[in-house]
């Protein structure tokens, strides 16, 4: 058992308790899968990091990103929230442009705008459009009419997400999933915000697995949905999407593309810091 440097970060927010809490594990190289797992397990936060020497040159670092029950290849919050750990920690980037992570889909470039941090969303692994037994399943899991989907989209950028609008945030508000028949994969709902609200859309995001749940904010999905949005159309090429409204939390996810890039960007602020053992 050894001792190592530990964070929680509050990610997509600047207001302690209001966002996406991560765990972060530094300087994990001598651990175990095993033992990995169980620490994720046991913080049972809906993800946990632990952060590595690079095996790629340009990286800065590696991070293994685990929720309860599995290994991700990426995640949005992870991402943003090890990168603000890996720095609070001293670390110091190679480029003065960009953080560059390394995790299960390749190199991730972060890069800072002042305090906020912003990735750059990983190109997806599924796209396209969702055929009409999957349409079916989903307006199932939801319990809502098939009508009331007035779009949807693969957007699987690692997690496995699928995504579909509806016509109104009090319609997404008022969503009680069966998180019980939740089918065919993680589902993210978004909706348009209405006029005067500081947002301009708002986001839910239901999981599968060992305890199935909402996620608080996601980063990974907001990713996803910023590329199908902003590229068909139905999204400016900037806006901010707020998430976690139902959850009692004010997550704030800052959406644009650059250049035909589309980054993701929110606040990081962190609420424990020390040691574990392991």
């Amino acid at each position: 058992m050894s001792l190592h440097r530990y964070h929680e970060i509050d990610v997509f927010t600047a207001t302690p308790l209001k966002g996406n809490p991560l765990a972060v594990v530094h300087e994990a190289d001598g651990l175990d899968d095993a033992t990995l797992q169980a620490f994720a397990r046991w913080t049972n936060f809906s993800e946990t990091t632990f952060l590595l020497p690079p095996t790629e040159p340009q990286a800065d670092y590696r991070v293994r990103i685990f929720t309860p029950d599995r290994e991700l290849p990426f995640a949005g919050h992870p991402t943003l929230g090890s990168c603000h750990a890996w720095l609070a920690a001293g670390g110091r980037p190679k480029s003065a442009d960009a953080v560059v992570q390394q995790c299960g889909v390749g190199l991730v470039r972060v890069r800072r705008d002042g305090t906020r941090l912003a990735f750059a969303a990983p190109k997806l692994l599924r796209g396209g459009a969702v055929d009409a037994a999957t349409l079916a399943s989903i307006a199932r899991s939801l319990r809502i009419p098939a009508d009331a989907i007035r779009a949807a989209q693969w957007v699987d950028n690692g997690p496995g997400w699928v995504a579909v609008l509806l016509g109104s945030r009090d319609e997404l508000l008022a969503l009680k999933p069966d998180f019980a028949a939740l089918e065919p994969a993680d589902i993210g709902v978004v909706a348009p915000c209405p006029p005067g609200h500081d947002a301009q859309f708002e986001v839910r995001a239901f999981i599968r697995g060992v305890g199935p749940t909402e996620d608080p904010v996601t980063g990974s999905l907001n990713a996803s949905l910023g590329q199908w949005l902003i590229g068909a159309g139905l999204a400016p090429e900037r806006y901010l999407a707020a998430q976690g409204t139902a959850l009692g939390r004010a997550g704030r996810v800052h959406v644009e593309r650059v250049d035909g890039q589309v980054w993701v960007g929110g606040d990081c602020v962190e609420v424990v810091a020390g040691q574990v053992a392991l």
